[in-house]
C-alpha cells in the first residue's frame, strides 16, 4: 500500500501551512483528510474552496451535513462518515435518529429530509443520471431547483474527499473515533451478482 503523509503544520509544504493553520484555528485541530491533501497545496486549496462554497448554500447546516453524510455512505468512505456524523451531532445539533438512519441507509423519520438524503444517494449511485420523476420528487418535497444544484455541489465536494480517503487510507482523528463506521460489502456483492 502506498503511504501518503499525514502532514503536521511543520512538515506540510510551505504553501499548505497557512491553510492548515486556518483550519486549526477554526476547529481546534486539523482533520487528517486535510493533512493528507496538504501534500498538494493546489488540491488542498480546491478542497477547501468547494467546502466553503457548499457551506454558503441555502441548505441548512443540518441539511448540509446530511448531504455530506449520505454521499459518504454511498461512496463507502469510512473517514468522512465518521467526520460528518460527528459534525452533524456536535455542530449542526442534528437529531441522532436522522444521523443513524442516514448512516444505515434507512428512511429518515422526517419526510422532507428523507427526500434530500434519497436524492443525494441516487445522485451518487447513478452518477447523476436521475429521471425527471426522481428530480420532481425532490422538488415536491419542498426543495428548489437551486437546491438540487447545491446538493450536486455537496456531492462533488464529497466525491473529491471520499476518493482522497480511498486513495490514501486516511487514519481517523481521535475527535471522530466515537463515530467510527465500516462500509458494508453491499456494493461489491451487488457488482458480483450482476456478472
Amino acid at each position: 500500500m502506498t503511504n501518503f503523509p499525514v502532514h503536521s503544520l511543520e512538515s506540510a509544504p510551505t504553501q499548505s501551512r497557512p491553510l492548515l493553520e486556518n483550519i486549526h484555528r477554526a476547529l481546534g485541530f486539523v482533520p487528517n483528510l486535510y493533512a493528507v491533501f496538504a501534500e498538494s497545496p493546489a488540491a488542498l486549496r480546491g478542497a477547501l474552496a468547494i467546502g466553503d462554497a457548499f457551506s454558503k448554500s441555502t441548505l441548512s447546516l443540518t441539511e448540509q451535513q446530511l448531504v455530506a453524510l449520505a454521499a459518504s455512505v454511498a461512496n463507502s468512505c469510512a473517514f468522512c462518515v465518521a467526520a460528518h456524523s460527528t459534525l452533524a451531532r456536535q455542530i449542526a445539533k442534528a437529531d441522532p435518529a436522522l444521523v443513524a438512519a442516514t448512516r444505515n441507509g434507512e428512511s429518515l423519520p422526517d419526510a422532507k429530509l428523507n427526500a434530500l438524503v434519497t436524492f443525494t444517494r441516487k445522485l451518487v449511485e447513478r452518477r447523476g443520471l436521475l429521471s425527471d420523476a426522481e428530480v420532481n420528487t425532490f422538488l415536491l418535497a419542498g426543495y428548489t431547483k437551486a437546491q438540487a444544484i447545491e446538493v450536486l455541489l455537496g456531492v462533488g465536494m464529497k466525491t473529491l474527499n471520499n476518493y482522497m480517503d480511498h486513495l490514501a487510507h486516511v487514519p481517523l482523528n481521535d475527535q471522530f473515533k466515537g463515530e467510527a463506521w465500516e462500509p458494508t460489502r453491499h456494493h461489491e456483492t451487488q457488482s458480483a451478482c450482476v456478472e
